[in-house]
């Protein structure tokens, strides 16, 4: 890109160059001819003017002779030179000719001499100035200057002002080329260190960031690509983390099953329905685990389809706190359900909402102490339905509650698998929320214990 850069800038520099030659011969040609020629066309264009007025009123050239004769102005006097300035008289008493000429180029009137009935040339006329009545041209007058200056010299003059106009522009051109090439670096320099980054990035780098300096929009790519790179390594740690979680938690159950076959094998344990009973319990644990992880790669991918139908929620959450009464008496926790005003159907899943509020009450039942007691609370706002669960537990620890939602993830990490789960039903609940087009969020109540808030879009 930097040899683009420096390409295109020498590109315009040439072009600029040569069109800079091109106009000035031409326009150094016009200016000669004007001035060497015509000279300087100061007093001339004020004695065509009075030839006009002349014209104008009396209809014709004759007696315009008179003008011409007493122009008295010299050769030098056109081109801002006056008799007595700087020396001598420059003009060495000689008048400027000026020859006047009808609208058929005929010579008329000469300043110097008896009009010779001469026609001017083609090249004499495009010299001359034509003069005007009723935007009509009516003749021509054609001054010359005194001092010997043919074609051949103005060409020769021509080419002396175009080559110096075409060195001036190589010298200012190659200036502008050293101030390119130092642009060049200096543009180039953050995209060749972002270029640098990224390369060690695409090696394995994913610590590499790039300094951010000012607002422009290579500043805002650098941010952008540090973003990136963040966001890479996070995913990086996550997947190796979750990478070891997996195995971590796959190498118990089989573990267990394989102790347990092998005491069966070399007759430790007689084979009977209870000495079988530990090995059918880590298998439905490796069942359930493969399930979950089933389900949130169908869930990350997108492919995770639902069947949803009009879901009268009140029944549907009350059918699901019958199920867990046996539990919850059990480990001597109370569970209630409030259901404030009228509320609406949603449309969703059941299987999936069951999936969630499964999750959840299994939850706050495995950190809800005896004694104590869960309260679930469904309420209606504006467009949603929400589904608090309000355990009395110990809530969640501040450092673990951006983290409950992870995958593997315990704030207890004593728990047994047994007690804490696989470490994947919140991240689940979360998910199957997301794609039912409400959300699940974690909080602590002020009087103790941790609440899950489910929100649901009711149906229109």
């Amino acid at each position: 890109m930097r040899t683009q850069l420096i390409f295109s800038f020498a590109l315009i520099v040439l072009v600029s160059v040569i069109g800079m030659a091109i106009f000035a011969s031409q326009g150094a040609a016009t200016e000669v001819r004007a001035f060497m020629f015509q000279g300087g066309m100061v007093r001339a264009k004020e004695i065509a003017s009075q030839l006009e007025a002349y014209y104008e009123q009396y209809g014709s050239f004759d007696g315009a002779e008179n003008l011409l004769s007493s122009s008295g102005m010299e050769p030098g006097q056109g081109m801002g030179m006056r008799r007595g300035a700087g020396g001598p008289n420059m003009a060495g008493g000689m008048m400027q000719r000026l020859r006047l000429a009808d609208a058929t180029g005929k010579v008329i009137a000469d300043s110097t001499a008896a009009p010779s009935g001469e026609t001017l040339t083609q090249e004499q006329l495009a010299l001359a100035i034509p003069l005007n009545s009723d935007q009509e041209i009516v003749g021509y007058l054609l001054p010359e200057s005194a001092m010997a200056f043919t074609v051949t010299d103005e060409r020769f003059l021509v080419s002396r002002l175009t080559r110096a106009a075409l060195i001036a522009g190589l010298i200012a051109g190659s200036l502008a080329l050293l101030l390119a090439l130092f642009l060049a670096y200096r543009l180039m320099r953050p995209v060749r260190l972002l270029t640098q980054a990224a390369q060690q990035i695409a090696s394995g780098n994913l610590s590499r960031r790039v300094k951010v300096k000012g607002k422009d929009e290579l500043a805002q790519l650098a941010m952008t690509f540090n973003q990136m790179a963040e966001a890479l390594e996070t995913a990086q740690e996550n997947r190796k983390a979750m990478t070891a979680d997996i195995a971590h938690e796959l190498r118990t159950p089989l573990a267990v099953q394989l102790a347990n076959l092998e005491a069966l094998q070399d007759g430790i344990y007689p084979l009977t329905t209870d000495s079988l009973q530990p090995i059918l319990e880590q298998n439905r644990l490796l069942n359930r685990l493969v399930e979950d992880l089933r389900t949130l790669a169908l869930a990350d991918a997108g492919q995770l389809r639902l069947e949803p139908v009009t879901v009268n929620l009140p029944e549907q959450v009350s059918r699901l706190v019958e199920s867990f009464l046996a539990q919850a008496s059990a480990q001597n926790v109370q569970i209630t359900l409030k259901i404030q005003d009228e509320i609406p159907t949603v449309l969703a899943d059941p299987a999936r909402l069951d999936q969630i509020v499964s999750n959840l009450l299994s939850n706050a039942l495995r950190f809800t102490p005896a004694g104590g007691k869960i309260e679930l609370t469904l309420k209606r706002a504006p467009g949603i339905i929400n589904l608090v669960i309000h355990d009395s537990g110990p809530g969640i620890p501040a450092e673990a509650l951006p983290k409950v939602f992870e995958r593997f993830y315990r704030a207890d990490h004593s728990r047994s698998r047994e007690e804490g789960g696989s470490g994947l039903g919140l991240a689940i609940a979360r998910q199957l929320a997301e794609i039912h087009g409400g959300s699940l969020t974690a909080a602590n109540h002020p009087e103790g214990g941790a609440v899950f808030t489910l929100t649901l879009p009711a149906s229109q």
